[in-house]
């Protein structure tokens, strides 16, 4: 047995605990940068924060300008925002766009260079400047990734920088910070957590040398990710609807937070597979929002993959709550794939590719870029060919499954 499991140097999650902010980022550096945008600028929650950083720390310089997607040009501008404070710690409060856009910053800063001379896994050289993260958004579970998602102009999808020295030493996670979030943003990044924890509990295992826990970032999944992947389903499960259709529902809002946190550590080691591969190229091209993409990819793969993980989806069954106890594999599965189209429609995502505005025409190519993605591609428990993942896509775009039983 070889392992590894990755985290924060502390995690700290619960309803109030965004109060510790000031005194976690005064303990790691004096000069701090806030990363954010300029919506959450405007919260007050997100304003009493950085006033009570002010009061700890000796300088405090706010880059607001975080965009969607996290474009070169906006890492550039918050680099020099750094450099203009001489930064020895960064505050991150956002969404997993201001949290990746951070984590770029703290490498660029510590190690120099561009972006472009880190993407893939495992070219950062060292640890980075501390970093908080303090999520705003129950999805992206970047507060405890070792991943930063970035926009290249010149690449025609999204790319990564996966390295276990970017994972931010503190993730704050308090739930009342997520009480503002829009419904929209509440569905696209609770369906990308569920996402996670999916996708971790179904990726392929791989068999270690005692190099890869430190060479690579993506290994497979094992029983611990396991065991945070099924309880991050079960939260998400039973609560997203409701955060959705009520974002004052405190305890569907907390369980998405727990949820969302756990699915994080399940992918950090893990490892995402084929819809989120295959979204980079159709997120790129429709400029639809990642979590939209990638839920609606999700049944599509889990059916052409039913062979290998038929026990697997038995399980997701159940744990979000199915009745699936005398049910064979074959009959749990499509239980839960048709359970899972009833939530993707409810929280409003399109079920069809062609629905997003995709032609059909540029379903090979997209998976041919998406077969390159293989840090991702790698985890997918099914076939991973380019013919294997166009099936895929056609199945998407026309939403016909007829794999079903």
């Amino acid at each position: 047995m070889l392992e590894t499991v990755r985290g924060p140097r502390q995690l700290i999650v619960g309803e109030g605990v965004a109060q510790n902010i000031p005194r976690v980022v005064a303990e790691s550096g004096s000069r701090v940068l806030v990363v954010t945008d300029q919506v959450l600028l405007r919260q007050p929650g997100v304003t009493d924060i950085l006033a009570a950083v002010r009061q700890k720390a000796e300088i405090v310089e706010v880059f607001s300008d975080a965009t969607a997607d996290v474009p070169l040009t906006d890492v550039a501008l918050a680099v020099s925002a750094a450099a203009e404070v001489d930064a020895d710690v960064i505050l991150a409060i956002g969404g997993g766009t201001v949290i990746d856009l951070a984590k770029i910053v703290g490498v660029i800063r510590r190690h120099g260079g561009t972006p472009r001379d880190y993407y893939g896994e495992s070219r950062v050289p060292g640890p980075t400047i501390p970093l908080v993260a303090v999520p705003t958004t129950s999805g992206t579970g970047s507060e405890l990734t070792p991943v930063s998602v970035l926009t290249d102009p010149d690449r025609a999808l999204k790319v990564g920088v996966s390295s276990v020295h970017i994972v931010p030493d503190f993730a704050i996670v308090d739930p009342e910070l997520t009480y503002t979030c829009p419904a929209t943003v509440t569905a696209h990044s609770g369906i990308d957590a569920f996402c996670h924890a999916v996708e971790s509990y179904t990726a392929r295992p791989r068999a270690h040398g005692p190099r890869d826990p430190v060479e690579q970032v993506f290994l497979g999944r094992n029983p611990v990710t396991d065991h945070y992947a099924l309880q991050a389903a079960r939260r998400i499960a039973r609560s997203l609807r409701r955060a959705v259709s009520n974002g004052g529902d405190t305890q569907a809002r907390a369980d998405m937070s727990y949820g969302s946190m756990l699915a994080g550590l399940a992918f950090s080691h893990a490892g995402n597979a084929a819809p989120h591969a295959l979204q980079y190229p159709i997120g790129a091209a429709t400029h639809t929002p990642h979590g939209l993409g990638v839920g609606l990819l999700l049944p599509y793969a889990l059916d052409a993959a039913r062979d290998a993980i038929g026990d697997r989806l038995a399980v997701l069954a159940g744990v979000c709550g199915l009745d699936v106890t005398d049910a064979s594999d074959a009959e749990a599965t499509d239980t839960f794939l048709t359970w899972l189209d009833g939530l993707l429609a409810d929280i409003g995502i399109p079920p069809t590719l062609a629905d997003i505005g995709v032609a059909r025409a540029d379903l090979p190519r997209f998976a041919e870029m998406a077969s390159g993605v293989t840090r991702l591609i790698q985890n997918h428990p099914g076939p991973t060919d380019t013919a294997s993942l166009t099936a895929i896509l056609e199945a998407a775009w026309t939403g016909d499954r007829t794999r079903r039983s």
